[in-house]
């Protein structure tokens, strides 16, 4: 393994595995293939490329070099004309190498990133098909061990992340805002309203959430998610988290039994896993203070409260979260959000993203339709130009009779005039302009003169001339458009002089 840290912003855990993707002399091979990197910090991705200097009697010329996370549909998103990482990506290339950085990052910014070059051959494009996987963290303070007495706690504080940062890196530790020591651990007496945080040394600016460290010696529950909704026939994860004192009362704390349930009778807490509804269905997948109930094969009867509990050798040690987890089984209620780019006018694309307004599993398979024939089977889909007579539509894998919305360019506007007949000078007439589109479009007025010189007249649907004079004859047009196209339509105005 190998690590780059230093004050510059860079703390990244390299696992150098050189991956090579070589054929007739194109070649694309990254320096690492797994990379882990603290929240607001600085990381850079590198590859090099090569390529034939002749291929086909031709000399070769690279034209494109990029990076990217997603792709369908032929089109390859260029990072740097996706808005998410708009001011945060720079490529910096050159001699057949090429670094992708990418600064203050986010968790959202977890992905596999991969790199690719276009040439002037024909079949000259490559993509580094393994890629590589950036797992961006946040720290957290972990009590390793502890004991409570009257008036204090003492504890072993740990900085953890969820991926693994290097083994040699100095932490940083603070309490109640103020430094107080570096080091791997912090061990220390605290009282009841002390906060601690920790941060990579060099990183200081990038500290973890402030911790009540009572609240990791007390007894309780957390729940990753309160409400959750998915459908019929599907298998959804309920996640905790929970805490409890290592020792107490001068006795070594252990868990006897974790469970979630739904029911209580005379203080009797039914584990699901006993309760017939739900046999050959559910699972707990527990460890390291952390437990999933995993329900398979979902029915609408099983919309409920879940919550845990755990117990333990001390006496009157055992908790429950009493909030407890709401799972609604319900359709679907798919949505398509659109997004479009044109950061850069030679690579404008459209992305469709496929969504649902409560919170399904992530690990669901989608399936777009493009005029009700399957075209793709990933959450997103892209477009580089979309055809008039073109729809979209997107449904989840095994669910498709609850399709979304289906998403089309406006049609050809309806314009109107009220009121209709002979216009005389000096009333007042309404141009009305309406057309069939989703997303639903939006409408601009325009007047076009004798000398062809187009005035913007209105943004609305409807365009009113009040007392309206014979200098106002003459071509109005409207155009409809939404995220996926533009149409128009005219209307020919003449005023009758009294």
């Amino acid at each position: 393994m190998s690590v780059t840290a230093a004050a510059s912003g860079f703390v990244v855990l390299l696992l150098t595995v050189t991956v090579v993707q070589c054929e007739n002399g194109w070649d694309v091979s990254y320096t690492s293939t797994e990379i882990c990197a603290v929240r607001g910090s600085t990381v850079d991705i590198t590859c090099t490329y090569t390529y034939p200097s002749t291929f086909n009697n031709h000399d070769t010329t690279v034209q494109e070099t990029f990076w990217f996370i997603k792709e369908s549909n032929g089109i390859h998103v260029d990072l740097r004309t996706d808005p998410e990482y708009s001011g945060r990506v720079e490529n910096l290339c050159g001699n057949n190498k090429c670094t992708l950085r990418i600064s203050n990052l986010r968790e959202s910014d977890s992905a596999v990133y991969k790199f690719r070059f276009t040439t002037n051959q024909t079949t000259g494009s490559l993509t580094g098909s393994a890629g590589v996987t950036l797992s961006v963290t946040d720290l957290h303070v972990q009590v390793r061990e502890s004991v409570k007495y009257d008036y204090s706690i003492w504890a072993e504080l740990r900085c953890q992340s969820s991926c693994r940062l290097p083994d040699h890196l100095n932490y940083v530790w603070y309490k109640n805002q103020q430094k107080m020591k570096e080091g791997a651990s912090y061990t220390g007496y605290f009282y009841s309203e002390d906060r601690v945080s920790c941060a990579v040394k060099g990183l200081e600016d990038f500290r973890s959430a402030s911790m009540l460290v009572r609240s990791q010696i007390d007894w309780g529950v957390s729940y990753t998610s309160t409400e959750i909704c998915a459908f019929r026939g599907s298998t959804v994860d309920i996640n905790c988290t929970y805490t409890y004192p290592s020792r107490w009362n001068h006795l070594d704390t252990t868990v006897q039994e974790t469970f979630w349930f739904i029911k209580v009778r005379e203080q009797i807490y039914d584990d699901l896993r006993t309760d017939p509804e739900y046999s050959g269905r559910v699972e707990n997948l527990c460890g390291n203070n952390k437990c999933t109930l995993r329900i398979s094969n979902l029915r609408e009867s099983d919309s409920a409260v879940y919550k845990f509990r755990f117990t333990t050798n001390q006496p009157r040690g055992s908790f429950f979260g009493s909030a407890g987890v709401t799972l609604n089984v319900t359709d679907p209620q798919l949505q398509v959000h659109v997004r479009r780019s044109t950061a850069n006018p030679s690579s404008t694309w459209t992305e469709l993203t496929c969504h649902s307004r409560c919170q399904l599993p992530d690990h669901l398979s989608y399936v777009w339709y493009n005029n009700n024939k399957p075209v793709g089977r990933k959450k997103y889909f892209h477009l580089r130009h979309f055809n008039p007579e073109d729809s979209y539509h997107c449904a989840i894998e095994g669910q498709e009779r609850f399709p979304s919305p289906t998403l089309y360019a406006p049609k050809p506007p309806s314009v109107s005039v009220s009121p209709s007949g002979e216009i005389r000078e000096g009333s007042s007439v309404n141009l009305t302009c309406s057309s069939d589109a989703n997303p639903a479009a939006k409408y601009t007025w325009y007047k076009r003169s004798g000398d062809k010189q187009v005035q913007r007249l209105s943004e609305e649907t409807q365009f009113v001339l009040s007392s309206i004079r014979s200098s106002d004859s003459g071509e109005y047009y409207c155009t409809a458009e939404n995220e996926l196209g533009r149409s128009s339509a005219n209307i020919l105005i003449t005023v009758t002089c009294e």
